[in-house]
């Protein structure tokens, strides 16, 4: 048995998220039946990051063993031709037979893309967050500044959560505003349950004078989820990056296993 692992593109509008579940149609079950097929036998995939239902992912990590011999470069070519046009296989390898595309992840980039005019775009409906009245962009930079660091993100949890701590390092915090686009840019070695979408819900709230900037220091201080503004939808949000240290293709043992989420 070989273990793949693939880079996976997908847009989430039409699906109920990532992971398999019975009351929807999930990413994860279009790919499984497309390599099942493509493979000759079952095929169960594990992915780097459960995204929720409309998220988007640019550089989704999926791994899953097989003995058939379709050589691992070639998987992209395969594979869509029996895909959806909105999932896409960008790249296939081989690595050892431990690797874990989840529990060996050393960090993880995600985008939020927010459409601030007064008119929706009908080509930006399902990526970016449509906010009708103008966002101050000064408070929204001087409250971003406070956030990069290790912290206890308690407060940047959504109910749902089961992370065993809080504790959380972001390694970058950036705003790009081009015309009417706001795209919020964050990195760190983990992330709790919607805590992007709490942090752009935050950054919206601070935008239109509704909170203060101080707001994510007051949910530091406090851990208090009431401090911080609204969950974002879930169709601004894209998983942009998943990162691995050098030893996760070389020797995966050597390395300690951890729930990212």
């Amino acid at each position: 048995m070989k273990r793949i692992l693939l880079t996976v593109e997908y847009d989430g509008t039409a699906y109920a998220g990532w992971q398999r579940q019975i009351n929807g149609l999930a990413v994860q079950q279009v790919l499984e039946e497309a390599l099942s097929s493509a493979c000759g036998h079952p095929v169960t995939v594990t992915g780097a990051s459960r995204t929720d239902a409309g998220v988007h992912a640019l550089d989704q990590k999926v791994h899953f063993d097989t003995d058939c011999s379709i050589p691992p470069e070639k998987y992209p070519f395969v594979l869509n031709t029996m895909l959806p046009p909105d999932i896409r296989v960008l790249e296939g390898r081989e690595v050892p037979v431990d690797f874990h595309a989840r529990f060996l992840t050393s960090g993880k980039t995600y985008t939020y893309r927010i459409w601030n005019a007064r008119h929706a775009s009908a080509l930006r409906r399902n990526t970016h967050w449509h906010i009708p009245v103008p966002l101050s962009e000064d408070p929204v930079r001087c409250a971003l500044e406070t956030l990069p660091g290790k912290h206890d993100f308690a407060a940047f949890q959504a109910a749902g959560g089961t992370a065993k701590t809080t504790i959380r390092t972001l390694r970058s915090v950036d705003l790009e505003i081009h015309g009417n686009e706001w795209i919020l840019t964050v990195s760190g070695d983990a992330f709790l349950y919607n805590m992007v979408r709490i942090i752009a819900g935050t950054v919206a709230e601070i935008g239109l004078g509704r909170l203060k900037p101080d707001a994510f220091e007051t949910a530091f201080r406090t851990l208090d989820r009431l401090a911080l503004g609204m969950t974002a939808p879930a169709h601004g949000l894209e998983l942009t990056q998943v990162r691995y240290p050098d030893a996760a293709f070389t020797d995966p043992a050597s390395l300690r296993w951890h729930d990212p989420d």
